[in-house]
C-alpha cells in the first residue's frame, strides 16, 4: 500500500504509464507458456528444458515415468510436492510441468511445476538422491485502471457494468460491496452513474492475467453518493472505508441474495396473502427459486433452527447484544448449521422454499434490532471496524492521493497507473 501511496503520489501525465500502443505491442510479444502446444522444448543457456502441460487423463505418476524417472522417484517427488508444496494432484489444461537437463541425454536435474502464473515449485536432487522443494512467488505487473457507467432505462447494475467494459469478477465484488449500503432492486434508477478503481494482473511479457483487488468504488445512490476506498492498517489488516474514514463493510448485508427482486416490503399493516386479513409485515420478502442458497447475513450464531405454522423453516441468528436476522420459508437447512453454530457472513444456511405460511418459494428476512423489529432497507447498520485517529490520518491523505488519481484517469480513461 505505502508503494502505491508513493507511486501515485508523484501523479502526472508522465508518471500515468501512456500509450495503448505499448500495451498492444507488449502482449503481441509476450505468447505466453500457457498457450503453447502441449509438449516445448528449448535449449537456454546450455541447459536442456522440456515443457509439458496437463492434458485429461494425466497425472503426476504418468508425466515423471515418461521423463525417464523410476517409481521410487515418482513416490519420493509426489510426497515431497505434497508435504512442502500442497500439491496432491495436477490439473488438466491449468497446470503445466518444465523438466531441467545439463544437455539432452542427461537425467532430468530439476522439476518445476507451475500451478498457477504467479507461483512456481521447484524440485532438484542433491548429491545424496534427496529431492528438495522450493516455492518461487513471480512478481506480478500490476496496473490501476478506472472503468466508469451509467444506468439507462431498463438497466439492472450488472448491464450497466459489462457495458462500461468491467469485469464480471470485479462486477460481483462491486455488488457485494454496495450491497452493505444499497438495496439493488428498488435503488437503481436511469442517470445514475458510477465507476470503479481497480488492479489488472500482468505477466513479465505484458500479457493480463487476472485481475486484482477493488481500490475505489462510487455510486450516486438514492440516499446519496456511496463511497468506498480500500485501505491497509498499521496492523496489516485491509478493509473497506468511506470518504471520511468510517468503516464501509456493515455487520449485516441489507440483501442476503444477491440480485434478488423485492416481491414484499416492510410494513406495519399489510394484507396476508395466505390469512386474507391485515397484520404487520415484519421482514423483506425477496423472490428466489427453490433451492436457491441463503448467506447469512453477518457473522453471528444460530440461536434458532426449527419449523413453525407461520415461517416454516427458519434459521435466526444473534449477532452481538444488538441486532438479530431471521430466514423464513426454506425448503431445507444447510448441513452443520445447527443451534449453537458460529456462522461467517456470506456462510450458506439454508435454501429457500415455500414452507410454512407461504404462497411460492421466497425468502422472508427479518431484522430485529433490541428485540424491536426494524426495516432491513432503512435501519442505520454498524460498521464492523473503524479506523483509529492515526491510521485515519494516514486514510485521509491516501484517499486524497486516489482522488487525484481518479481524476486524471477520468480524462484519460485509456490509461492506467502502474503500481
Amino acid at each position: 500500500m505505502e508503494k502505491a501511496k508513493n507511486i501515485i503520489k508523484s501523479l502526472n501525465l508522465v508518471s500515468i504509464v501512456l500509450v495503448i500502443a505499448i500495451v498492444l505491442s507488449l502482449t503481441a510479444i509476450g505468447m505466453v507458456l500457457w498457450w503453447k502446444p502441449a509438449s516445448v522444448q528449448m535449449n537456454v543457456t546450455n541447459e536442456y528444458r522440456s515443457v509439458v502441460f496437463v492434458s485429461a487423463g494425466d497425472t503426476l505418476s504418468k508425466l515423471l515415468l515418461e521423463q525417464g524417472f523410476t517409481h521410487n522417484d515418482v513416490n519420493e517427488i509426489a510426497k515431497v510436492l505434497k508435504k512442502e508444496a500442497d500439491i496432491s494432484t495436477l490439473r488438466a489444461d491449468r497446470d503445466k510441468l518444465e523438466f531441467v537437463r545439463p544437455d539432452d541425454n542427461s537425467p532430468v536435474s530439476k522439476i518445476v511445476v507451475v500451478p498457477s502464473p504467479w507461483r512456481q515449485v521447484e524440485l532438484t536432487c542433491d548429491e545424496g538422491g534427496t529431492w528438495n522443494c522450493e516455492t518461487v512467488d513471480v512478481e506480478r505487473d500490476v496496473r490501476a485502471v478506472w472503468r466508469s457507467g451509467e444506468i439507462q432505462d431498463g438497466d439492472s447494475f450488472y448491464l450497466a457494468g459489462e457495458r462500461a467494459g468491467i469485469p464480471a469478477g470485479i462486477l460481483v465484488g462491486v455488488y457485494d460491496l454496495l450491497a452493505f449500503e444499497m438495496d439493488f432492486e428498488r435503488d437503481v434508477r436511469a442517470g445514475q452513474k458510477f465507476w470503479v478503481m481497480y488492479e489488472e494482473n500482468f505477466s513479465e511479457s505484458g500479457e493480463k492475467i487476472d485481475n486484482g483487488n477493488i481500490l475505489a468504488v462510487s455510486y450516486e445512490a438514492l440516499r446519496g453518493t456511496v463511497q468506498m476506498y480500500r485501505f491497509k492498517k498499521s496492523d496489516g489488516t485491509t478493509g473497506y472505508y468511506d470518504a471520511q474514514g468510517n468503516g464501509a463493510i456493515k455487520s449485516l448485508k441489507r440483501t442476503p441474495i444477491n440480485n434478488a427482486k423485492v416481491t414484499s416490503n416492510f410494513s406495519k399493516k399489510r394484507k396476508h396473502p395466505v390469512l386474507g386479513y391485515t397484520r404487520a409485515h415484519k421482514g423483506v420478502d425477496f423472490r428466489a427459486p427453490t433451492g436457491t442458497p441463503i448467506p447469512a447475513a453477518g457473522a453471528g450464531r444460530v440461536v434458532a433452527r426449527s419449523f413453525n405454522r407461520g415461517h416454516g423453516n427458519y434459521v435466526k441468528i444473534r449477532h452481538n447484544g444488538s441486532f438479530e436476522t431471521l430466514y423464513a420459508h426454506m425448503s431445507r437447512f444447510a448441513k452443520n448449521v445447527k443451534v449453537g453454530t458460529n456462522v461467517k457472513q456470506g456462510q450458506i444456511i439454508g435454501y429457500a422454499g415455500s414452507t410454512g405460511m407461504s404462497t411460492g418459494p421466497h425468502l422472508h428476512y427479518e431484522i430485529i434490532k433490541n428485540g424491536v423489529h426494524v426495516n432491513p432497507m432503512t435501519v442505520k447498520l454498524p460498521a464492523i471496524s473503524n479506523l483509529g485517529k492515526q491510521d485515519k490520518h494516514k486514510f485521509l491523505d491516501y484517499r486524497e492521493i486516489l482522488d487525484e488519481a481518479v481524476q486524471q484517469l477520468e480524462k484519460y480513461p485509456n490509461l492506467f497507473i502502474q503500481l
